[in-house]
């Protein structure tokens, strides 16, 4: 009776047992490749639109910025100088060692009630420039001495001076006791260009852009707006295959327009600044 009881017991054969792991090792691999494709796709979205962020961010700033060029108050006595032109550009001439630099220049006032006069007016220049980015491309070969050469790519800085009236010169950040003024501060890297261009009240670009010595120098109070662009790539690789891809032209400018063989997402960053405040002291 025992016996034919055992003979009438149901199991799984060993076959039946590699079919399952079979089976469940084919659905893990679907898994893992859809989860994979799924996270791929998110971190492409989120760094193009981390890159798009940070890029209008620094724009924004740049924007505030322009809007106060040639500010002063009413009742300002601060000395002219032809090193206060509230608005300068210069354009560069090699797109592969820099990019164009703007100057701004308005007023500004220090207050305290226990000094005579209480009111002292300043002057302040706030500088826009690229340089090229310190950090280290680590996916080249190293340099002699073990360091990576740097990425192929530029930085923003930002630096802020105040004039001395007394000596009639910009004063130095580091050395002129102040906290309201800094040094040229690291804003961006992995920049690829940056553009500045003046427009007129007729939406006529002013080139070259006007400095207080060259022949558009009649022309500093009549910028309107100030056209800016740039160029922002991701820090990663971005496409799966590498291939030339040209690099988006900013502010449709042909010349600087260029093409390179990589895998970066580019984006580029376009706006009009409104320079409210020449018209009132031309």
């Amino acid at each position: 009776m025992i016996k034919k009881n055992l003979n009438n017991i149901a199991g799984v054969t060993l076959i039946e047992i590699l079919i399952g792991i079979v089976i469940s090792v084919l659905m893990m691999a679907a898994m893992f490749t859809s989860y994979n494709v799924v996270n791929n796709s998110y971190s492409k979205v989120v760094d193009r639109a981390k890159v798009s962020s940070q890029g209008r961010d620094y724009v924004g700033m740049m924007l505030r910025d322009i809007r106060n060029a040639g500010f002063t108050y009413y009742n300002d006595d601060v000395k002219a100088s032809s090193q206060h032109a509230p608005l300068i550009i210069t354009k560069a001439t090699n797109f592969n060692t820099e990019c164009d630099k703007l100057d701004i220049v308005y007023g500004d006032v220090d207050y305290a009630k226990n000094q005579t006069p209480k009111y002292v007016y300043q002057r302040y220049k706030i500088t826009y420039e690229c340089k090229k980015s310190k950090l280290q491309n680590k996916s080249a070969p190293p340099l002699p001495g073990g360091k990576f050469p740097p990425i192929n790519a530029f930085a923003i800085y930002k630096s802020k001076m105040i004039w001395d009236k007394a000596a009639n010169v910009w004063k130095n950040p580091i050395t002129d006791g102040r906290d309201d003024t800094y040094e040229p501060q690291l804003l961006a890297d992995y920049i690829e260009d940056m553009v500045f261009l003046p427009i007129d009240e007729n939406g006529i670009l002013i080139s070259p852009p006007p400095t207080p010595s060259n022949a558009n120098k009649n022309k500093l109070y009549e910028i309107k707006t100030v056209d800016i662009g740039i160029t922002i790539r991701s820090s990663k690789n971005f496409f799966r295959e590498k291939r030339d891809r040209k690099k988006n032209k900013a502010l449709n400018n042909t010349v600087r327009t260029k093409t390179k063989d990589d895998r970066y997402f580019r984006d580029v960053i376009t706006v009009t600044a409104h320079a409210r405040n020449l018209g009132g002291n031309k």
